[in-house]
């Protein structure tokens, strides 16, 4: 494949490519097969080295269902074995504070800024086509326009042992279905207004925090938080991996994708308080959801940041770059879903990273929101 390889198994050449891979190309292939078959101010001034919030905004905690991030300076990224290409090599980052939702933000959360503003996610409306092809190689045949419908992207549990590089075994386009009928338009979301909402694109997160007055954390900022003041662990909860007995996150457990045992007592997705907070008290920085970042995503970007000391507030890339997905715009996600097991991807530790199309929602993407000063001028980039 050239300079096209696998980055991403440049660690160990038998792993598996990444779920996201070619993302639209399972879409398009889906919304085409007769043609074709292709693989988001609510405080006055946070001082930039606050152990603590500031007094005046204790408050916003119960209010809102965020807590404070003191900031400071970590390690970002891992050197480790079990660390993909793109998480290398480790270098010290430092973040001023700044607030994070709990949890990820839930169904019932989600709910009322529809009910608020009218919104429209993603994947409610019919796909564009020029705005597929526009993401693909020159010479894509265009897809007919009756298959042109809204839907999104579902994991379906295989029957048995299948290629680990074939994500079209397990990912399904599904017309019908969004946030609100999240595995087809016969599902519901009723009982699980605390569940995290799926199928939500970056474009609808950003959407989301804009109106709630957040934005979407930097990764940066998001790995701080999620290590929760353990630096350099490999694991949210420190370094114990886990297993069918040692249960942090809700994960695969089992087979992937055909056989999951639900030792979490989970197959999807789970309540944002159903494991314990890490250090910072926020839920979920591991498993139930992956969670959209506001970077573009740059498969080499660590290592085009050594020697260049502590990088202070690092915003991301000006563009993504994924030589592998060439054509498409990319966004950071991180934190890993319910669907990580070792055996395919193990994208649930804190320095795991991938990029996705901001179009695109799936029944295991999420998100949450922080607050800063510069929160109102970052949302209008």
């Amino acid at each position: 494949m050239g300079v096209q390889a696998d980055a991403q198994n440049l660690e160990n050449p038998k792993r598996p490519p990444d779920d996201h891979r070619g993302l639209h190309l399972t879409r398009l292939a889906a919304l085409a097969a007769s043609a074709f078959a292709v693989t988001y101010s609510l405080f006055a001034f946070a001082p930039r080295f606050f152990g603590k919030a500031p007094p005046a905004q204790r408050a916003i905690s119960a209010a809102s269902g965020m807590v404070w991030i003191p900031g400071g300076e970590f390690t970002m990224g891992t050197d480790a074995d079990v660390g993909w290409a793109e998480e290398k090599p480790t270098h010290r980052v430092r973040v001023d504070g700044f607030w994070m939702d709990e949890t990820d933000v839930t169904n019932a959360q989600f709910r009322l800024f529809v009910e608020a503003t009218n919104y429209v996610t993603t994947a409610e409306k019919p796909p564009n086509a020029e705005e597929i092809l526009a993401q693909m190689p020159p010479g894509t045949p265009r897809p007919p326009k009756e298959n042109l419908v809204a839907g999104s992207l579902v994991f379906t549990q295989t029957k048995g042992p299948v290629s680990l590089r074939d994500f079209s075994q397990w990912w399904t386009w599904t017309p019908g279905a969004n946030w609100q009928h999240p595995g087809d338009p016969s599902t519901t979301i009723d009982g699980k207004d605390d569940h995290p909402v799926v199928h939500v694109s970056w474009d609808d997160a950003v959407a989301y925090a804009k109106w709630a007055g957040k934005r979407l954390p930097t990764e940066a900022e998001w790995e701080f938080a999620a290590r929760g003041g353990l630096d350099n662990k490999p694991y949210v909860w420190g370094d114990d991996p886990p297993s069918d007995t040692n249960i942090h996150a809700n994960i695969w457990q089992g087979e992937f994708p055909y056989k999951n045992t639900a030792a979490d007592s989970y197959t999807a997705t789970n309540p944002v308080r159903a494991f314990r907070p890490n250090g910072y008290g926020l839920y979920d920085m591991s498993g139930n959801v992956w969670q959209w970042c506001s970077d573009w995503y740059q498969i080499d970007l660590y290592r085009e940041r050594v020697g260049r000391g502590v990088i202070v507030n690092p915003q991301g890339p000006k563009k993504s770059f994924d030589p592998r997905q060439p054509f498409s715009p990319l966004r950071v996600q991180k934190g890993g879903s319910f669907l990580c097991n070792d055996s395919y991807c193990s994208r649930y530790r804190p320095s795991a990273r991938h990029g996705c199309t901001p179009d695109t929602g799936m029944s295991h993407i999420g998100f949450r929101c922080v607050v800063t000063l510069d929160t109102n001028s970052k949302n209008t980039e």
